[in-house]
């Protein structure tokens, strides 16, 4: 898959465009967007990566257009799973609903900036060092049993004692400003330790998301597209099912067996392109390899079986004494 400099070019205005776009049409005036705006922009974000995806299946065939689309749902799965945390985040900073949406878009494009460096650095390895899958494939099993045992820990507990030994911040919002001034000095305001917390916190789960979508393609520009378009509604997501988060209550486990599933999807191409001289005597080990259309079946079916399980359980518990 040949990706001219112009098109990078191209793609990368258009999503930085879009970006520039949601925050003059939405977010520049502070407000609490409604279930209807929001679900209105998610929808329209969502017909913008499906239409993409079909651009890549006119330009590049059907083959390309499969790993997109299997790693925008991935992506766009795990950053389901972000949202929990994002929920923790603004409550515990009490960040108002008028200005949630500021600090989550200008997080969401700072992490999309630090992701393409990920996504640089992985193609790089890829390219020169075959085992590198194992690696990966490795980080991703480690991480679905850590999904599964629930034992993330305090990230960004760590993140906002880190910000505030650096940032002199002031005690109180001022409107939707990052930076005051109290007595004559320059402070941060706490929306700005927020916008830290949220952006790291976002680049932390880069290091699960980027392995995962590598193991689905090995294009540096599926790898981006994929992960522009799914952060790029992760905002109004955020507004749209912020109160059935948890009602989702299987979906860890859900994305634990997908992260588990292109783990060892990722070992397996590893073993069969191997070059570690330990085994088989560096040479390529004969073993099955999954395919893109197994891959999108499997990811597909199983959040289908984890959300709708979430909400029936949700709903019977609901109904019980």
């Amino acid at each position: 898959m040949h990706i001219s400099a112009l098109t990078w070019g191209i793609t990368c205005a258009v999503v930085l465009g879009l970006f520039v776009f949601d925050y003059f049409a939405h977010v520049r005036v502070p407000h609490e967007p409604t279930l209807r705006e929001s679900g209105f922009w998610t929808a329209v974000y969502i017909s913008i990566a499906v239409v993409f995806g079909l651009f890549v299946w006119w330009q590049w065939g059907g083959h390309y257009a499969g790993e997109y689309f299997a790693g925008y749902v991935t992506e766009k799965a795990l950053s389901v799973d972000n949202l929990f945390v994002f929920v923790v985040i603004m409550a515990k900073f009490a960040v108002p609903r008028i200005y949630q949406q500021k600090v989550l878009l200008l997080g969401i494009l700072m992490a999309l900036g630090m992701r393409a460096v990920f996504i640089a650095a992985g193609a790089a390895a890829i390219a020169r060092y075959s085992w590198v899958f194992y690696l990966f494939g490795l980080i991703l099993i480690l991480t679905a049993i850590n999904m599964l045992r629930d034992d993330d820990g305090p990230a960004e507990s760590r993140i906002e004692r880190f910000a505030k030994r650096y940032l002199r911040t002031a005690e109180n919002y001022d409107g939707d400003r990052l930076f005051t001034r109290i007595d004559g000095k320059r402070l941060a305001t706490p929306l700005l330790l927020v916008l830290v917390v949220i952006g790291v916190t976002d680049l932390l789960f880069a290091f699960d998301s980027i392995p995962a979508i590598y193991g689905l393609t090995q294009q540096p520009y599926l790898v981006f597209t994929a992960n522009a378009f799914a952060l790029m509604g992760l905002r109004q997501l955020f507004f749209l099912i912020g109160g059935m988060l948890d009602r989702l209550v299987f979906l860890s486990y859900g994305l634990a067996f997908i992260l588990g599933f292109i783990g060892v999807k990722l070992i397996l191409h590893a073993l069969h392109e191997n070059s570690l001289g330990f085994l088989n005597g560096g040479r390529p080990i004969p073993v099955p390899e999954v395919s893109t259309g197994l891959s999108l079946a499997v990811i597909g079916l199983t959040l289908v079986i984890t959300t709708v399980g979430s909400l029936a359980y949700s709903r019977r518990h609901d109904r019980a004494p």
